[in-house]
């Protein structure tokens, strides 16, 4: 008989391109998800995996085998739901997978409360680029998804995906102390040509709106740093090296040399939380999905006080 735990890993690996990335998003270390797919080659007296170049990939017999696993997850998945259902409280296992700013602003919170309110719910979460988490939602590999979209690119749902809103997260311009714009009550994009840009890298959707945004103003921008660290460019405005369209969730206080100046109109992302619709009645995705909704409403409309030297 086939070891689910086994199946599970094979999966991971299947949905996430390596050993290691799996890991990541079950928990485990590399080397033991690696034993787990010896064990399950052993077993089935197969082989799954195969180096290729530096890494390794699944052998065709791998991929079909991954193929029914995933299979094999979605009726354990019914069977839990309905079990919990029953229960009617939150409990077993929960993985978020969730972008940076929100895995630094809002989740640590989120997941203090879930587990005071919660003790039968073990909730692990990942930190994963927006564009990715939804698809790792549709594929079962985790079990709710906090993403993100601008007014220019909406966030598609796939099918079998719902989502519900958590919050509208707003964005300010971040510049120098001293700079020409420093100290208005509010800037209109129009105003912005000629600006030296610190933003995300290319492919990123933030970097996407600045850009879309500014031509859109008859603005070209002059990207002049690309740092996908928020604090990062923080420091780098700090430093008077250039202006940055920051949102507010997980920037923390901002450090003396840095102002924040409100556009006008008001940048926003809008912040979604995803499931798959199999899982919709677990209690466990609607409680964690209240909790986000209520940690983030503090964050709406705050603004951000200055801290010393020491700052960040």
């Amino acid at each position: 008989m086939l070891d689910l735990g086994r199946l599970r890993a094979l999966h991971a690996v299947w949905v996430h391109g390596s050993v290691a990335a799996g890991a990541t998003a079950l928990g485990y270390t590399p080397s033991a998800v690696s034993q787990q797919i010896t064990k399950l080659e052993r077993e089935t007296r197969t082989p799954l995996l195969e180096r290729r170049g530096r890494g390794v990939a699944l052998t065709d017999a791998g991929v079909q085998l991954a193929t029914t696993a995933r299979e094999l997850l979605a009726i354990v998945e019914r069977a839990e739901t309905v079990l919990e259902e029953r229960r009617g409280k939150p409990a077993g296992r929960l993985t978020i997978a969730a972008f940076a700013s929100a895995a630094r602003g809002l989740l640590p919170g989120t997941l203090a409360a879930l587990e005071r309110a919660h003790p039968g719910l073990d909730v692990r979460m990942a930190e994963v680029d927006p564009h990715l988490s939804v698809d790792l939602v549709a594929r079962g590999s985790v079990d709710l998804a906090v993403a993100h979209d601008w007014d220019i690119a909406p966030l598609p749902a796939p099918e079998g995906v719902e989502q519900a809103v958590i919050g509208d997260d707003l964005c300010d311009l971040l510049v120098p102390d001293g700079h020409r714009l420093a100290g208005r009550t509010g800037v209109r994009r129009e105003e912005l040509t000629g600006e030296r840009w610190i933003c995300q890298p290319p492919g990123t959707v933030c970097h996407d709106w600045l850009i879309r945004t500014l031509r859109t103003a008859g603005c070209e921008p002059d990207l002049v740093h690309q740092a996908e660290e928020n604090h990062t460019q923080i420091a780098l405005v700090a430093a008077g090296l250039g202006i940055a369209v920051m949102p507010r969730l997980g920037r923390g206080p901002l450090p003396a040399g840095v102002t924040a100046v409100p556009l006008d109109p008001v940048p926003r992302r809008r912040l979604y939380a995803l499931w798959r619709s199999r899982a919709a009645r677990r209690p466990a995705i609607g409680a964690t999905v209240t909790a986000l909704q209520e940690r983030f409403a503090p964050h709406a409309g705050e603004r951000p006080e200055k801290m010393g030297p020491a700052g960040l």
